[in-house]
């Protein structure tokens, strides 16, 4: 699989704000789903984190909104992880609208591997990590 992955979606009627584009946090959860998609393509879905008894959780999100995204326009989530560290990992997002290629926001999430039965940090295994190609320097190593 590639290191940068694109989840596609359309900006629905109820994600549309008072000033009439798709609000902030609607933002937030197109790259939580654009993670969780990756994470499922790469062999690793809710299921096999449970099964391996560990799961990664949000510490913190970083989002710079640079143009609006309006209703039934289609937005490319692109996501790639940038780093792994022991117990942690970086992943960034860059969110484009389709019809002209505007880049209208880029984010990045840290996210911590918990174990879940201590709900404490633990060290991400190795096949979790082998799973994912880093990209640090993100669309730019794109094919």
């Amino acid at each position: 699989m590639p290191a940068i992955y694109s989840h596609r979606l359309i900006v629905q009627p109820d994600e549309i704000d008072r000033l009439g584009h798709a609000n902030n946090l609607v933002y937030l959860r197109w790259m939580l789903d654009a993670a969780v998609a990756h994470s499922a393509v790469q062999g690793w879905d809710s299921k096999a984190y449970e099964e391996l008894g560990a799961v990664f959780v949000v510490r913190s999100h970083q989002i710079e909104y640079l143009r609006p995204a309006f209703e039934a326009e289609e937005i490319h989530v692109r996501t790639w992880v940038a780093s792994f560290r022991r117990a942690s990992s970086v992943r960034r997002y860059e969110m484009r609208r389709a019809s002209d290629e505007k880049v209208l926001a880029t984010a990045a999430t840290e996210w911590a591997f918990v174990d879940l039965t201590t709900r404490l940090p633990t060290r991400i295994h190795p096949r979790v990590v082998a799973a994912f190609e880093v990209a640090p320097d993100g669309p730019a190593n794109a094919p």
